[in-house]
């Protein structure tokens, strides 16, 4: 498997920060660069708003409006797509899958 393309750079720090960062990393079981690596990479997470903020979330049936087919989350009108091919159960909750663009992809728990 080929080795993903890095981007070298020059960080400037205090001691006292390289210090705290050297002992995290230790008690990590990390070098310094692989631990700030992690560190960037959490703070810095792929994907859109949507993916990132939407994924996981639960909602009643109640809030989705069969008759339009949209859903109201987080204050934005979305489309929704049903993970089970039935009409949107009131009693039932769902919890949100996938996020492509405007359409949620939602699955009855």
């Amino acid at each position: 498997m080929a080795k993903e393309k890095q981007k070298r750079f020059l960080l400037r720090m205090d001691e006292d920060l390289f210090q705290r960062l050297s002992l995290a990393a230790d008690a990590d079981g990390r070098s310094i660069n692989a631990y700030i690596v992690q560190l960037l990479s959490r703070a810095a997470p792929h994907g859109t708003w949507e993916q990132r903020q939407l994924i996981g979330r639960s909602l009643s049936g109640k809030e989705l409006d069969a008759k339009s087919g949209l859903v109201l989350v987080a204050g934005i009108y979305y489309r929704y797509l049903l993970e089970a091919p039935e009409k949107p159960d009131r009693t039932a909750s769902y919890t949100i899958t996938e996020s492509n663009g405007n359409i949620l992809t939602l699955k009855k728990i």
